[in-house]
């Protein structure tokens, strides 16, 4: 027998039997231990009580936006996105949503109302498998505050823009393309028309929009109208819908001519092997999530039947304006990212619209 020289301290059996204890301990709770799938998400743009039901192995971080999002590509499986943004990301950095031949993929994507379609692909091959999952849309709202004698004109549409008395008072969204969809449709122009930007009235038209502008401010121009700063914004609908009901102070119209589309997604960065959480997509379609979802301003692009019955909670007009009529949803539209040549176009114009 192997005597243990004087200078190696004995273990006794309790000792021994501790150890081995503790240390069966850590092995199980390592193999027990999920490895974390990640959703990434710019800050204040996923609901909280949707991110709640998130199922293991998920977990979510948020980001303040999308330019740190885009730094933490690599540490993604899961990425919300602004469509405003699609241009950032590369063909390359993306993998398809998920295998289009699953029933489960397959009745996500069917219940899509159709205008989805596009930007569901990513404005690319609608034959493929589709990249993205449009969880939310919206549309731009005009809001006023204190001007029923503006409210009462509404069937002027965007040209209410142009009312005298907002000059100095109106905010404007922060996005160029954004405020040239908007002036293109007071001359009832369509930027899908190739010609659209070189009609003659357009420079004269944007140079008087841009003068009636207090800021062009998407992120804080709300502030600007509750403070009354101003009277008048153009807003994205998720940020103001919460307030109608509260707020008798504002107004919001949506123009029979429409307005561009905002869209919020979901993608999936080309390093994840995490499949996508389908089954946690299509709680979303709850009664009682989807009534949350509706209240924050987030609004699922089902078919229309699909969200008849939430809408039915909401008084008639504020409906209206969280799912378009037919007719005015026709007149919406989404805004593909711009090739390089068509943005230069839209800078030049820009530029020239400068107020003197």
């Amino acid at each position: 027998m192997q005597v243990l020289p004087p200078s190696v301290p004995r273990l006794s059996r309790r000792q021994l039997l501790r150890w081995g204890a503790v240390g069966g301990i850590g092995l199980i709770g390592a193999c027990a231990r999920p490895s974390s799938a990640q959703l990434l998400y710019s800050s204040g743009q996923m609901p909280a009580a949707w991110l709640k039901r998130l199922p293991d192995p998920w977990r979510s971080q948020a980001k303040e936006g999308p330019d740190e999002l885009l730094s933490q590509l690599s540490n993604a499986d899961l990425l919300q996105w602004p469509e405003g943004w699609i241009g950032d990301l590369s063909g390359e950095e993306l993998q398809p949503f998920a295998p289009p031949e699953t029933p489960e993929a397959t009745r996500l994507f069917a219940d899509l109302a159709p205008f989805a379609g596009p930007i569901s692909h990513l404005f690319g091959d609608p034959a493929a498998a589709p990249i993205a999952y449009p969880w939310a849309f919206g549309t731009w709202w005009l809001v006023l505050r204190n001007r029923q004698d503006l409210a009462e004109r509404r069937a002027e549409g965007w040209s209410l823009l142009l009312d005298a008395s907002l000059k100095g008072l109106l905010v404007l969204p922060s996005s160029p393309r954004v405020v040239i969809e908007l002036c293109l449709r007071q001359l009832g122009l369509a930027s899908q028309d190739n010609g659209a930007l070189a009609d003659p009235r357009l420079l004269p038209q944007l140079r008087r929009l841009r003068g009636q502008a207090l800021a062009f401010d998407e992120r804080d121009g709300l502030n600007l109208l509750l403070r009354g700063k101003a009277e008048a914004a153009v807003v994205a609908s998720q940020r103001v819908l919460p307030l109608l009901r509260s707020d008798l102070r504002l107004t919001a119209l949506l123009p029979a001519s429409g307005s561009p589309l905002w869209w919020n997604l979901l993608l999936r960065p080309a390093r994840s092997r995490e499949p996508a959480p389908l089954a946690w997509l299509q709680q979303a379609r709850e009664p009682a999530l989807l009534s949350r979802l509706l209240a924050a301003g987030w609004v699922p692009p089902l078919r229309r039947q699909a969200l008849a019955g939430a809408l039915r909670s909401w008084p008639q007009p504020i409906a209206s304006l969280l799912y378009p009529q037919p007719a005015v949803l026709a007149n919406c539209n989404s805004l593909p990212p711009l090739k390089s040549e068509s943005r230069a176009r839209y800078q030049k114009l820009w530029d020239q619209a400068a107020p003197a």
